[in-house]
């Protein structure tokens, strides 16, 4: 079997990416990324000679979204009418930090 992927490589991946990996994890996942990689090699053996790349596979489709358009919002009131509580024109929610109490 190739090696495409070293234990070095393994390790920058892991650094890079802020994971943990200890001796036995780098060797394992090595071993792994190899298999895998080795695993797609039937696949270059295609001859995709004169084949046009395809970009998305449903074909010409190219924008499946609504047009973008201002509607109009919830006045202030509407915002507020089912809130539990509320203080002047703001919503009044439990404090998380300190004495306690709403805020």
């Amino acid at each position: 079997m190739a090696q495409h992927v070293t234990e070095r490589d393994v390790r920058d991946i892991a650094e890079y990416t802020r994971i943990h990996l200890d001796e036995d994890e780098v060797k394992q996942m090595t071993v792994d990324l190899n298999d895998i990689i080795e695993s797609l090699k039937p696949i270059t053996e295609y001859d995709l000679e004169g084949v046009e790349p395809t970009f998305h596979p449903i074909g010409s489709l190219s924008n499946v979204m609504r047009e973008d358009t201002e509607v109009a919002g919830f006045t202030q009131e509407e915002a507020l009418a089912n809130a539990p509580a509320r203080q002047d024109d703001c919503f009044l929610i439990p404090s998380i930090l300190g004495e306690g109490g709403d805020r």
